[in-house]
């Protein structure tokens, strides 16, 4: 195998603190690589290298030898490639973040193999003569809009889903729900598990896992019969925020699955889908240590929702 056939390589230079260290120690604790994609890299011929020669995780380095981690570059095979528009937010070598449309799933699923933003993603590094597997770091709701982000590299993928399991990266939502919340800004700290009596459902219960959704009211319409709500995150359970806005009294509108009591109502026509809008999201980019943040502006079926609501 050539260089070519691998990702551009991770590189660190031995420091007199390192020195006499193994291979696996200065990796793991100047780049945060881990084991698991250790023993991935090490299999392969330049995968694993210091001043260029292929070396073990347990050899030892000396000050100012160059180490170097190189990942093969990889296909995602098992999706089908699709002329599926994408809205690009920001890509770089590491790194894609695109606007979801509402009404696509992400990622392809036993009865939907196709139409997926997956299949447009990867059209999308097809066309452009990149060769790079579809690894989205975290997914949202068919019928939600708004940022996804995607790594390009195992690397990337695991120090960015660190970083979403310790809590650091932030995501905001956008949602307009029935009636206002009280108090009007506030966290919502309850634990969510599946309804045992119907599993594709998730409700609050003291059985479940500890789920935290901050809120605070944005805007107010109709005499408080409905308002747009902004959310912070700080846990990521499956329906989180619709569950718990639901929990609040305030369910989202257009909500299929958790919406209000008594049918549907003029708002949820207009609506046409559960109103929820990932709207922003911000981390340390893995490879830069830069802190990043990313907008996207509120879709045109949820502001003709706003402007319904402003009446």
């Amino acid at each position: 195998m050539s260089e070519s056939d691998y990702y551009k390589p991770l590189s660190v230079t031995v420091e007199e603190r390192d020195h006499g260290q193994q291979v696996r120690t200065v990796l793991e604790r100047r780049l945060g690589v881990s084991r698991k994609l250790l023993s991935r890299v090490k299999l392969t011929e330049l995968g694993l290298t210091v001043n260029g020669e292929r070396v073990y995780t347990s050899d030892r380095v000396s000050t100012g030898d160059l180490v170097q981690v190189r990942m093969e570059k990889e296909r995602s095979d098992d999706i089908l490639p699709e002329p599926i528009p994408i809205e690009v937010v920001f890509e770089d070598d590491d790194l894609l973040i695109v606007n979801k449309p509402a009404g696509i799933i992400v990622h392809p699923t036993h009865g939907h193999y196709t139409g997926t933003l997956a299949n447009g993603v990867v059209h999308y590094w097809q066309e452009r003569g990149e060769m790079v597997r579809f690894r989205p770091i975290h997914r949202l709701d068919e019928h939600t809009s708004g940022l996804v982000v995607i790594a390009k590299t195992p690397y990337v993928h695991q120090q960015l889903s660190e970083q979403l399991q310790a809590g650091t990266i932030e995501k905001r939502y956008l949602a307009f729900v029935y009636g206002n919340p009280e108090p009007s800004e506030g966290t919502v700290n309850e634990p969510i598990d599946r309804d045992p009596e119907r599993p594709h459902i998730r409700i609050v219960t003291p059985e479940g896992y500890s789920s935290i959704t901050h809120y605070e009211t944005a805007a107010s319409y109709n005499e408080g019969n409905a308002s747009c709500v902004r959310l912070k995150l700080e846990t990521g359970r499956t329906h989180q925020i619709r569950v718990h806005m639901k929990f609040l009294g305030c369910p989202l509108i257009g909500d299929e699955m958790y919406g209000r009591e008594g049918g549907h109502g003029p708002a949820d026509e207009v609506a046409g889908r559960q109103a929820l809008h990932a709207e922003s999201i911000a981390f340390t980019h893995p490879m830069t240590g830069e802190w990043m943040a990313w907008k996207a502006a509120l879709p045109e079926d949820l502001q003709r929702l706003a402007n319904f609501l402003e009446g």
